[in-house]
C-alpha cells in the first residue's frame, strides 16, 4: 500500500518509476524478453533502481532520461507516492507534459520499444506489470476521480 512521504523521509529507497502522461496518454515501455527478467515482455513504466546517493526524484529523472531521452522537472510532477514492500521503498512519480513531447523521445537501450497507451488500456492490459497497474490506479482514483 502507498504512503505519503517526503522524498527525504526515507534514504533507503530502492528505485523510482515515472507514470509519464503526454497529453492524456501514458508512455510505456515493453520490457526485454529475457528468460531471467521478471515480467519479461510486459508493458512497464519508465524507471529503475537508485544509483549512489541520488534522491528519489533524481533517480526518476535519470531513468526517464536514460530510457526516453526526456528531462523531467520537479515542476512537472503532478503526484508522488512511496510504496513499501518489506524493507524496500520505491517511489512513483506522475508527471505531465504536452502531447507533442512524444516527438522528442529518443529511446534508450533498455526494453524492446515504447508506445503511448491510454491509461484505461494499461490498467486492464494482461501484459502490464501488475504492481504498476495498481499504483497508477491509486493516482487516478485519488486525483482524477477515476471510476473504480
Amino acid at each position: 500500500m502507498g504512503k505519503q512521504m517526503n522524498m527525504a523521509d526515507d534514504e533507503t529507497f530502492g528505485g523510482a518509476k515515472v507514470a509519464l502522461f503526454l497529453g492524456g496518454s501514458l508512455v510505456v515501455i515493453l520490457r526485454d524478453d529475457l528468460p531471467d527478467l521478471p515480467y519479461a515482455n510486459h508493458w512497464d513504466l519508465p524507471g529503475g533502481g537508485r544509483e549512489g546517493s541520488e534522491t528519489a526524484f533524481e533517480c526518476a529523472r535519470r531513468e526517464c532520461f536514460e530510457e526516453l531521452g526526456l528531462q523531467i522537472t520537479l515542476a512537472s510532477v503532478l503526484w508522488k507516492r512511496a510504496y513499501r514492500s518489506g524493507e524496500t521503498v520505491n517511489w512513483l512519480f506522475v508527471v505531465g507534459a504536452p502531447a507533442e513531447t512524444s516527438q522528442d523521445i529518443v529511446f534508450g537501450d533498455e526494453g524492446q520499444r515504447w508506445t503511448l497507451m491510454e491509461p484505461q488500456v494499461f490498467l486492464s492490459h494482461p501484459m502490464a506489470v501488475p504492481r504498476f497497474q495498481d499504483r497508477l490506479r491509486d493516482y487516478l482514483e485519488e486525483r482524477v476521480n477515476w471510476p473504480k
